[in-house]
Parts: C-alpha cells; sequence; structure tokens
C-alpha cells in the first residue's frame, strides 16, 4: 500500500504521551484504526527524532567599537584577531563590515564603485580574505536612497546615495558576486522616506531569491527596521533575522544596563523564532568600555537564553582574556546554539523583578533557565519545574557559568541572585504529558482542528514531517486567526522518513485550529502529526466581553507603552493572554500592566499598556458580577460608547451594570 493511501486509514488519535517514554516504536501502537494490509510505510503518530535548524548567526560586527573609522586594515585585523583569540573555533564566524564602508558613488549603469585607497582591490579582495581564515563575510546597507551615516554621520562625513533603493537586485547581485555571504538591511532612508517596512523588506527578500537565481549563492537577510513594524508579525521566512528594537548603543554612548533590558524585553517574541529565524535584540556590548564582567556575564545570559544572534562588538585585536573567556564559555554558548532553535520564555515572577525564564532545549525533559534579578539587592529566586513543562520529579541542575553540577532537586531549585545579574543553569527533568493530533486527510500541509488549551498560553508544538528533497521546504503555520508564520523543514533523508521541528504557539483555553499551508514557489513538506504540550509558567486568561463576544487585545501584538486596549475576535494569542499577578496587577507579554493613563480617575480614560511599575493605577480588582474595577480609580473597565466591533477602545468609565462593563476570564 502506498504512503498516501494508507494515511487514509489513520483518525485522528488525541493521547496523553509521555515523552519520557517516547519511542517509535512504542508510538506505532497508538490507538488506530488497522487497514486489513499492512502498513510498512505509515509513519508513527508523533516521531521523537529532532532535526536541528539553523542556528543563531555567531560573528562580529564593526560599528561599536570602529563605528565609520573601517578599511581594509581594520577588517583584515579584526578577522586575524578572530581566529588567534579562539573566537572563531567557538562559533564567532562572521565578520560584518557596517555603516561606512561605502561613500556613495555608483557608474553609469548604477553598479557601487568603492574607494579603493580604503579597499585596495574592490570590496572582493576584502570578501576573500575573510574566507581566507575560514570566516563568513557580511556588508551593509540601507533600503532607503541614504543610509544611516549620511543622516547620522559619526566618524566620517555624510555620504550620499548609500543606500539601495532602486537597485535592490543589481545591489544583492553585486554583493553575492563579492562573495559576501550576510547583509544587514537597515532603515534610515526607509524611515525618512516613510516606506512600508513590510512591502520594502518583502520586496528584497523576493530580489535576494531573484539574485541568487542568477549569482548561485544567497545571502543571509538581516533586518534592520528597528522593530518599528513589528516585523515579528510578518518577517519570518523572509528575512533570516530582524532587529526588535533600537540601537543598544549609539554613537559615542557608554553601555546602558536600561538599553540591555529594554532590547532584551522587546525581543520576546516566542512564536516568530524557530527552524532558523530568530528575533534580534542587537549587536553585544560585551568587552566595551564601562562593561565590568559581571555586567558582561548578564548580557551573555540574557542573549543566550533569548537564542539571540551573538555578534561581538569589542575590538577583537584588544579584547582581554577576561573578555574572551566569557563569550567563549562552551555551555553558555550551547544554550544560545541549541538546536531545537526556540526562545526562551518567562515563566515566573513571584516578586517584582524576580524573573525566571525557561528555554526549551533540544532532547527530552531538557531546558536552560534564567534566574534574573533585576533589583538593586541580592535575592532568592526560584525555578519549579512545572512551570517549564516539566513533571515534579527529581531534576539535575548544573550552572552553566561556573560549568559546575549544583546536584538533584524533587519539585524546584533556589539560589541567591545578585542584584542586577543572573544565574545562566541547565535542567535535566522528566518530559511532562503531551496530546498528539494525527492528520486523517492526504493533504501534505493539513489542518488539524480540536487541538485542546487546558488553558491558554504559550506550548511547545512539535510538528512530525517528511521532506524526501535535498534542501528544506516551507510551510505556514496559523493558529485560529493570529498572524502565520513561515516554518522551515529541512530534508529528512526520504519521503518516509519522519523526523520533527518544533515551534512556540500561543493557544487558546479549549479547542484551537491549527492550520499549515503551501508556500508559493516552494514544494510542501509532508506534515503528518502535531504533539502539543503546556508550558503552565506562561499560562494566562484572556478577558472576554459579554456584549462583543470577544476578547481584550494588543493590536498586532505591538508592545509599545501608551498602546491603547481594544476588543478583537478572540484568537488566543500572546496579546489576549493575561497573567493575574498576586499584585493585582493584570500582566500581557510577561512584562506590560493593563494601565490607567497617566493614572487616570475620571470617566474616559484609556486604558493602556504600559512597562509595569506596581502603581496602583495598574492593579485591578476582578468582581464576582463580571465587571474589573481599576483600585485608583474604582471605574469600572469599559467597551466605549457600548460597541461590539473589533477595534472598539477601552477605557474607564462609572459601573453601570450594562454588559459592556462585564467580562469572563478564560
Amino acid at each position: 500500500m502506498s504512503h498516501t493511501a494508507a494515511r487514509r486509514w489513520i483518525r485522528r488519535v488525541t493521547a496523553q504521551v509521555l515523552a519520557a517514554g517516547l519511542a517509535v516504536a512504542g508510538l506505532a501502537s497508538l490507538d488506530r484504526q488497522e487497514p486489513s494490509a499492512p502498513l510498512a510505510a505509515e509513519p508513527a503518530a508523533v516521531s521523537t527524532n529532532q532535526i536541528g535548524v539553523t542556528p543563531p548567526p555567531m560573528g562580529w560586527a564593526s560599528w561599536n567599537s570602529f563605528f565609520s573609522s573601517i578599511d581594509h586594515n581594520v577588517i583584515k585585523q579584526q578577522a586575524d584577531a578572530l581566529v588567534s583569540s579562539g573566537m572563531a573555533a567557538a562559533g564567532y564566524k562572521y565578520v560584518n563590515l557596517d555603516d561606512g564602508w561605502w561613500q556613495g558613488d555608483r557608474d553609469a549603469n548604477g553598479n557601487i564603485v568603492v574607494d579603493e585607497n580604503l579597499w585596495p582591490g574592490g570590496m572582493k579582495a576584502i570578501a576573500d580574505y575573510i574566507h581566507s581564515k575560514g570566516l563568513k563575510a557580511g556588508i551593509y546597507t540601507d533600503v532607503g536612497k541614504q543610509g544611516c551615516g549620511y543622516y547620522f554621520p559619526t566618524t566620517r562625513p555624510a555620504a550620499p546615495n548609500t543606500g539601495m533603493e532602486g537597485h535592490y537586485q543589481q545591489d544583492l547581485e553585486t554583493f553575492q558576486r563579492w562573495g559576501f555571504d550576510y547583509v544587514k538591511l537597515d532603515f534610515c532612508g526607509g524611515r525618512v522616506e516613510k516606506l512600508d517596512q513590510e512591502s520594502t523588506y518583502k520586496a528584497i527578500s523576493a530580489a535576494n531569491e531573484a539574485a541568487s537565481a542568477v549569482t548561485g549563492r544567497k545571502l543571509v537577510l538581516s533586518f534592520c527596521e528597528w522593530g518599528t513594524g513589528l516585523p515579528w508579525n510578518w518577517a519570518t521566512g523572509y528575512g533570516d533575522l530582524w532587529r526588535t528594537s533600537d540601537d543598544i548603543l549609539f554613537f559615542q554612548q557608554t553601555p546602558d544596563l536600561a538599553k540591555m533590558y529594554r532590547n532584551f524585553d522587546q525581543a520576546l517574541q516566542p512564536a516568530a523564532q524557530h527552524t532558523g529565524y530568530v528575533n534580534d535584540p542587537d549587536m553585544m556590548m560585551v568587552g566595551l568600555n564601562g562593561m565590568t564582567a559581571q555586567r558582561n556575564r548578564l548580557h551573555m545570559s540574557l542573549w543566550s537564553i533569548l537564542g539571540a544572534p551573538l555578534l561581538a562588538g569589542n575590538n577583537m585585536a584588544t579584547m582581554t582574556t577576561e573578555t574572551r573567556d566569557i563569550l567563549t564559555n562552551p555551555e553558555v554558548l550551547a544554550i544560545n546554539q541549541d538546536p531545537r532553535g526556540l526562545q526562551g520564555v518567562k515563566v515566573a515572577e513571584d516578586t517584582r523583578n524576580l524573573q525566571v525564564y525557561g528555554k526549551v532545549l533540544s532532547g527530552t525533559g531538557k531546558r536552560a533557565v534564567m534566574l534574573l534579578n533585576r533589583t538593586g539587592s541580592a535575592a532568592n529566586i526560584t525555578v519549579r519545574w512545572a512551570d517549564l513543562g516539566l513533571t515534579t520529579a527529581s531534576a539535575t541542575v548544573r550552572n552553566a557559568w561556573t560549568r559546575t553540577d549544583a546536584g538533584s532537586f524533587a519539585t524546584s531549585y533556589t539560589t541567591s541572585v545578585p542584584a542586577n545579574d543572573a544565574v545562566l543553569l541547565t535542567v535535566s527533568g522528566t518530559e511532562a504529558t503531551g496530546s498528539t493530533y494525527e492528520d486523517t486527510t492526504t493533504a501534505t500541509t493539513p489542518t488539524f482542528t480540536g487541538v485542546t488549551g487546558a488553558s491558554a498560553g504559550t506550548k511547545l508544538v512539535d510538528i512530525t514531517y517528511a521532506n524526501g528533497g535535498s534542501t528544506a521546504r516551507k510551510a505556514t503555520i496559523q493558529v485560529n486567526g493570529q498572524y502565520f508564520y513561515r516554518v522551515d523543514f529541512p530534508p529528512t533523508g526520504s519521503a518516509t522518513t519522519y523526523r520533527t521541528v518544533s515551534v512556540l504557539a500561543h493557544l487558546a483555553k479549549g479547542a484551537n485550529t491549527v492550520k499549515f499551508a503551501t508556500v508559493s514557489g516552494s514544494t510542501a513538506p509532508d506534515i503528518d502529526a502535531l504533539r502539543v504540550q503546556n508550558i503552565p509558567g506562561t499560562d494566562g486568561v484572556a478577558l472576554k466581553g459579554t456584549a462583543s463576544n470577544r476578547c481584550v487585545d494588543i493590536d498586532k501584538n505591538t508592545y509599545v507603552n501608551g498602546t491603547q486596549a481594544q476588543i478583537w475576535d478572540c484568537s488566543g494569542g500572546r496579546n489576549e493572554t493575561f497573567t493575574q499577578t498576586s499584585r493585582g496587577e493584570l500582566v500581557v507579554y510577561g512584562n506590560k500592566c493593563l494601565d490607567a493613563d497617566n493614572s487616570g480617575t475620571t470617566n474616559g480614560t484609556k486604558v493602556i499598556i504600559w512597562d509595569c511599575t506596581n502603581g496602583t493605577n495598574q492593579k485591578w480588582t476582578v468582581n464576582s458580577n463580571g465587571t474589573i474595577t481599576n483600585n485608583l480609580s474604582g471605574l469600572c473597565l469599559d467597551a466605549s460608547n457600548a460597541a461590539t466591533a473589533n477595534g472598539t477602545k477601552l477605557i474607564l468609565w462609572t459601573c453601570n451594570g450594562q454588559n459592556n462593563q462585564k467580562w469572563t476570564l478564560t
């Protein structure tokens, strides 16, 4: 019987499975309706054979140390030092030229002309030199007519016409022919010209594909529009990485802890990061003047639990041994480079600013954990196994920085964390139960209905698939009415060899629909099954309006302070999932509180999101009559003008018993 024919017999299985005991042979015994013929080609309901995906880029970038003052000699020196220091051997492979390499000339055919006094032999020569060291080469441009150096000159005069607008495919072909492997695409010109971020970067992605068809090479695309166009909603699979926040360091600024925390927080977009696509909180400040060893380790801990790109910005030629050892700690790098490719998520904050983050690692029962103390005093922080999606059975704990075992602990682990510092751990425990769902159709990109969430929150989803081709195939995934994301499915060896890749998805409480679709121009993988597991520390509730049957929502997954809350069709998205804290807060995204704007106490005060401050205007009482009152004003959470349509804004208003002021927490 063919594989396709065999699949017609298989009915969906919703089974509770202990992942610690999963094996392909064992899974084949899951309840199914057997045909009379043998099922030799039929896959197990869920494969447990995870496949590794492209890790976040690691390397060095020129901006934070040299700004616009780069030339052939500077880049050669840094490439040499990257190798001699051991950084390259640790995985730092990219040497990325940032702004300043090009002064803006083109020839009669529109081709880039560079100053050969700065770049003897042209840009191909420097790319060749970087490659000769066993490294990869990166370059910089802007999506507009002018680059950032035109609007914000640093160590060289403003140079006009340094952007790629009007030359997208031409410039990408040029970069590829020169031998570059990576391009950072800035947005200074794009911002001034008011270009649309999504359509512009998608056009550049298409131009990159077209250029590759000509040259046979392809560039890693780094989108750098600073999160202004909400790229976590659309960039996955168009770019390889995308900036989620403003620059971590401006020209002539000293490293700043507040900006480090800000960029970390804004990069927490877990549904967008998977299968080789990465949220980018910007280049690192490790080793720069003003950074202590403790601060350097904190920076690395934050970027490692995120699974962020590791692009060092310090001067490789003058780097201290201490800085090198921090940048190359193998256990910290292993957390960042874990082949499952997922982002860490916040799973607990029992006390304000004492936070626990967990990252699902490859294998079974493996987690990375960061205990982050954002206060000014040392404090004990506890990680509970249950919050991570593990059982409460004993788990072993290892400190990644000291590379020592802490021991085996039942239920949880507690340790003291210094002020404004982090403890980075790996935990090996027992995977909690999950639910499996098998495709019942012959579709290669099926729709799974009835995917059940016991509670609203972020879930681990393992996707079983086959790809008998020689290159990665793509499909999109969409949960309910949320944004859809492109997912990469690497080759599995044959059309009947099944492996898994993982994503983090946001599910509503109750039944969810998980829909896959073919990407235009790409052969689809054969998707066969899902395994869905809760990460309980992310669980929350939706606030569903009685009058509208719609949910409190933060528009387009934005995290910007001051964004007014609204109602929208309930989808289970992270922008509709709120955590009730013991402090009376309603927290969305893990770090934004529902807030009475400007501590307002009058009718019509906007209900917004804002960084949690412990203010009374951010505390709420959920009443037995269905109303939610603000603790500062005593006014009710209200859908303005008693409207029920999508996009209706939320305000505070005198409690009047009407249904537009009543909410069900689900």
